[in-house]
């Protein structure tokens, strides 16, 4: 049977979800000062439950306040108030629409003017060229730090749940701290947390079963996963081949196929090896390969923003469809294409040569589209570059706020 993008999908736990479409995380960056949901960041979500998809995963939602991926992020801990995201959860209240909080730890990939924790599986410090001193030297984690942030995943993904939230998405991908212990160049441990992908895996397994053990059977429990890294002695397919066959047995949900981490974008369709990333659905091909193995409907972003795209993602027997930077500049477009299925979003074009500026500026224009949406505003062309500088201004506020009230 040829399936729509508006096509209903049972996950095993019992939980439905109305359509195929799914609003993949995306890092807004509208925090309040406390680290929770600002009202520009819940109106941009109410926004997405009317533009029409099926399920929304929250962008980063931070297991340790003290380790974070922007300064205005979002951090949930065991102690955390709830009211905001009770606040935040209620969007989908009258809805058919699901609502997963992606819950992550960025482990080495903090920027140093920021301040907090910075720790890996390894001593291994980011290589961005002429840009690596943005980011601090990472310490290597001790055991203690390792069962640490085990409690903090299942911490934060009963506190999510008691808040309203549909299911988490545990983050695995894009170069943070699970995905640095998957992969054999950051993870040069000698110990049973390194060495075999079946030891580099451990962690992730934990998270998955701590957190099942706390969570309801019709909690949604979902992970986000590299196809590779698109980096010489980095996580490989075959490496995210064993690794799903280990998730087959762990009751998770689904898992969102991606790649890439901040020395090699191949998220934003720029690859750092042999691969070419096609132009739509980057990782698809990848996603096709691990669909062999997979025993849970598996998800694939990566520049989809055209229903032809869509459409040939589900013909490849891929059941969920991931989108981000169409979403983040046309929230209603699952509205869009129940009528106009040739209609397509103007998306910004980056063009930058250097890698780091460019992805840079990427998140910049992106988080900038959000604010407006968030604000209510209406969202028009803005260069990239001049996205950049605002947003790098914008940041350098906001990080003296957060080292006064959580670091300094």
């Amino acid at each position: 049977m040829l399936l729509s993008p508006f096509t209903p999908l049972k996950l095993a736990n019992g939980q439905v979800i109305k359509n195929r479409l799914v609003k993949a995380a995306m890092e807004e960056n509208l925090g309040d000062a406390n680290l929770a949901p600002s009202s520009a960041l819940i109106n941009l979500y109410r926004q997405w439950v009317r533009g029409g998809v099926g399920v929304m995963i929250t962008g980063n939602v931070m297991v340790d306040k003290l380790a974070m991926t922007g300064p205005a992020g979002i951090a949930l801990e065991a102690d955390s108030t709830l009211d905001a995201f009770r606040e935040w959860s209620s969007v989908v209240d009258k809805s058919e629409c699901k609502l997963i909080m992606q819950i992550n730890h960025p482990g080495r990939q903090v920027f140093k003017r920021q301040g907090g924790k910075v720790f890996a599986p390894s001593a291994v410090a980011l290589d961005m060229g002429k840009h690596s001193k943005m980011f601090a030297q990472p310490q290597a984690m001790t055991d203690a730090d390792i069962e640490d942030v085990i409690t903090r995943f299942a911490a934060t993904s009963l506190q999510a749940q008691k808040a309203g939230f549909n299911g988490i998405q545990i983050h695995s991908a894009h170069g943070y701290l699970l995905s640095q212990f998957l992969s054999p160049k950051t993870n040069q441990r000698q110990d049973h947390w390194g060495g075999s992908i079946e030891n580099r895996a451990r962690l992730l397994l934990a998270i998955v079963q701590k957190i099942r053990a706390s969570v309801t059977d019709d909690f949604i429990v979902a992970v986000k996963l590299n196809s590779a890294d698109f980096q010489r002695g980095g996580f490989s397919l075959e490496d995210a081949e064993k690794v799903i066959a280990m998730l087959n047995d762990q009751q998770v949900d689904f898992v969102e196929i991606s790649g890439g981490n901040y020395e090699a974008p191949a998220m934003q369709g720029r690859a750092a090896d042999e691969y070419t990333l096609a132009r739509e659905a980057y990782f698809l091909t990848f996603a096709q390969k691990l669909q062999r193995i997979a025993k849970m409907p598996l998800m694939v972003t990566g520049g989809i923003s055209n229903y032809s795209t869509a459409s040939k993602v589900l013909a490849s027997k891929i059941d969920l469809i991931g989108m981000a930077s169409a979403l983040a500049v046309q929230p209603d477009l699952p509205l869009w294409w129940q009528s106009r299925t040739e209609f397509k979003p103007k998306l910004p074009k980056v063009t930058v040569k250097d890698k780091t500026l460019r992805a840079l500026a990427t998140m910049a224009t992106i988080r900038r589209h959000l604010s407006r949406h968030g604000h209510n505003k209406i969202t028009r062309p803005i260069h990239p570059m001049v996205s950049l500088v605002l947003d790098q201004m914008k940041l350098a506020r906001l990080n003296k706020r957060y080292r006064r009230n959580f670091v300094d």
